[in-house]
């Protein structure tokens, strides 16, 4: 474990930690195999103006675009929902400043930084940018697996299944991305994440190593996921849930309603609130709440506004059972049993 608010206090503001890359270059000297694992795509995750604030963002999705670095020759601005690509800015065509900065981390930055750091070494990258058909990610796999590669950066898709005797390395570059999402379940996919990208190494003869970099080293999943220890992550995870409601103590029903209209988008989620408040308190449902109307955790997605309500209790499902028969259900999607809150 390490812990990235000491290495900036040491005045290390690289990707890499002191200990990863005094690992990486021990691994490499053996001439064994390493993976870098970042759960998020790109160069930067958000291109910002420093004199004005201006943020660049989808103007389909409630989303910042995220800049590639190798898409043409000077990048490009993607949105990782709609498709939607253009061109990275010189200036910002707000102040027209040229104080366009570049923020967050990305895979496409890691392949880049270790590219720079180690030139002799072989870096290969796979998520989604490089592998799109089922063949593209069978030669990548058959690249790393051959041994044509020394490094392999990926993202969640590099966690699971793979079984390749020669790594002995495993950095997880940022442990946190996963759990800063406003979901009950986020805890949980971290966990499961981490424990998954750690098992890729010393699977062979070879001792395996596996450090995890983090702002967030006390938080109870990195540690129980740094241990392997389900037992413990799982009993805090249950209480958890247990304390504010969520599966597997109740049930969750999600009602998302989408609209070109920002405002009738609203006005629908305000109004199947107030009916299912209704039904709720006359027929008594016990334990059953519902929560909202709010904007989806992405407001916006393809040109359409969502609005979305939660029912959360034993048997949700008998509040939607007492709405009248007339309910009008153009334009809403009803999840039950929703895996996510967002």
């Amino acid at each position: 474990m390490v812990d990235l608010r000491a290495e900036l206090r040491e005045g290390n503001a690289s990707i890499l930690s002191a200990t990863l890359r005094a690992a990486l270059n021990e691994t490499l000297q053996r001439g064994e195999q390493a993976i870098m694992f970042l759960n998020r795509r790109g160069t930067a995750t958000a291109v910002i103006c420093r004199e004005c604030g201006f943020t660049a963002r989808c103007p389909e999705c409630d989303v910042s675009l995220t800049y590639h670095a190798d898409y043409g020759i000077e990048g490009a601005l993607v949105c990782h929902y709609c498709g939607r690509r253009e061109a990275a800015p010189r200036q910002c065509p707000v102040c027209w400043s040229a104080s366009i900065r570049y923020f967050g981390l990305g895979a496409q930055r890691v392949e880049t930084t270790l590219k720079r750091l180690y030139p002799e070494a072989r870096v290969l990258r796979w998520d989604r940018d490089t592998a799109r058909t089922r063949q593209e990610h069978e030669d990548l796999l058959r690249l790393f697996a051959e041994r044509r590669a020394d490094v392999l950066v990926g993202t969640q898709m590099i966690a699971k299944g793979l079984d390749l005797p020669a790594v002995t390395l495993v950095g997880v570059i940022s442990a946190d991305v996963a759990l800063t999402l406003p979901d009950f379940r986020a805890s949980e996919r971290a966990f499961q994440l981490l424990t998954q990208v750690a098992g890729r190494a010393g699977r062979a003869a070879a001792p395996g190593r596996v450090i995890v970099q983090t702002f967030n080293p006390d938080h109870f999943c990195i540690q129980t996921a740094a241990a392997h220890d389900y037992a413990t992550f799982s009993e805090a995870e249950l209480a958890a849930r247990e304390r504010y409601g969520y599966p597997p103590y109740r049930r969750l029903v999600k009602l998302l309603y989408t609209s070109h209209d920002r405002y009738t988008a609203q006005v629908e989620a305000t109004a199947m609130t107030a009916a299912l408040e209704r039904v709720v308190r006359e027929r008594g449902l016990p334990e059953t709440d519902v929560v909202g109307p709010t904007p989806a955790f992405i407001e916006r997605l393809r040109g359409r506004y969502r609005w979305q309500v939660i029912l959360r209790g034993p048997d949700p499902v008998a509040a939607l059972r007492g709405l009248p028969a007339d309910t009008p259900w153009w334009g809403w999607s009803v999840d039950v049993d929703s895996a996510s809150s967002l």
